[in-house]
């Protein structure tokens, strides 16, 4: 499986990010340098480089995300953001499971997430209305989680879920709709990219 070694705070500087938006506190002291213009082709490709880095996903699986999207009823950018925002790695992420995003694939590809009971360790796994996700008995009492809770004690839950994180449980009352995602992606350019 093909691994991104860039660091987190170099690439959220090149692609003109705020860390935060991984769950990193650090502050981007630097933004992407405002040099030469950049192309119609550059800002659409920047844009899909932003999504894909956010939610850790690599070209194929972000194509066929796309591919899904655009056969979808209604407006594929904001059908491809909704499916972005459901996997379950960034369900986890959003519960305050996890303190980054990719902390929270590493729980759920350890195996320490149940969905409706059962255990699921596919961070793409797409999350549906009504589903009860919630952190296994045995993983509760580590003491990671101890410190994780103390990190993420102060990060708003979106409302498109119900939380509690004493029981580290919690329910998706809907699919997130693009207004409730607060990423700082055009997806509009995303699809001009691809429908190219």
């Amino acid at each position: 499986m093909a691994v991104n070694r860039v660091p987190v705070l170099k690439r959220c500087r090149a692609l003109g990010l705020e860390p935060a938006y991984l769950g990193y506190d650090k502050k981007s002291n630097r933004t992407a340098k405002a040099g030469k213009k950049m192309s119609e082709y550059g800002l659409q490709l920047r844009e899909k480089q932003k999504a894909k880095f956010i939610y850790g996903v690599l070209e194929k699986p972000f194509r066929n995300y796309y591919e899904k999207a655009d056969r979808m009823k209604g407006m594929t950018g904001e059908n491809l953001m909704s499916m972005l925002e459901s996997r379950l790695d960034s369900v986890v992420f959003r519960m305050g499971f996890a303190r980054t995003r990719r902390e929270a694939r590493q729980v759920v590809g350890h195996k320490h997430v149940l969905v409706n009971g059962k255990c699921v360790n596919i961070p793409s796994y797409l999350v549906k209305a009504g589903d009860v996700i919630e952190v296994k008995e045995k993983a509760r009492s580590m003491q990671r989680y101890k410190d994780i809770l103390e990190v993420t004690a102060g990060r708003l839950t979106p409302e498109w879920m119900d939380v509690d994180k004493e029981a580290f449980k919690g329910t998706i009352k809907q699919i997130p709709t693009r207004e409730m995602i607060d990423v700082p992606v055009n997806e509009m350019l995303i699809v001009e990219l691809y429908s190219k």
